[in-house]
């Protein structure tokens, strides 16, 4: 599900945060004065505030299978047999690479206003579900 700016969302999960707190106005060398704890249960809604993708960056396998599988598309039914065999095979070797980093191309995060005053910032879009 693709989120989008002004879209009512709720939280798909229930959620834990926890860390250190420094209370405001403090300097920051006093972090970790305090320890705290927040839950959030599911079924809390808000509102998208801003939606951030994220690309992975290519590896040399992904940026060769893309170099490889072009010249294969493009070119591969002027090519001898033997070549084009051997360009095949090559794609071939370099494809669990491209799957792989397809899966993991793309990320999104968003910040979500909740009704109850708490925003969550770059948070995956997964954690939330259409209102």
């Amino acid at each position: 599900m693709t989120l989008n700016v002004g879209q009512r969302v709720r939280l798909a999960a229930d959620l834990r945060l926890a860390g250190q707190v420094t209370p405001a106005g403090e300097p920051p060398e006093e972090t970790g004065a305090f320890a705290a704890s927040l839950a959030l249960v599911a079924g809390i809604e808000g509102t998208v505030e801003r939606v951030d993708e994220h690309h992975r960056q290519q590896s040399h396998e992904v940026r060769e299978y893309l170099r490889l599988k072009s010249l294969l598309d493009d070119f591969g039914h002027q090519m001898p047999p033997a070549s084009r065999k051997q360009l095949e095979e090559q794609v071939g070797a370099l494809e669990e690479q491209w799957v792989a980093y397809q899966r993991r191309m793309h990320r999104v995060t968003v910040r979500v206003r909740l009704d109850n005053g708490f925003v969550l910032d770059d948070a995956p879009e997964k954690a939330f579900a259409s209102a």
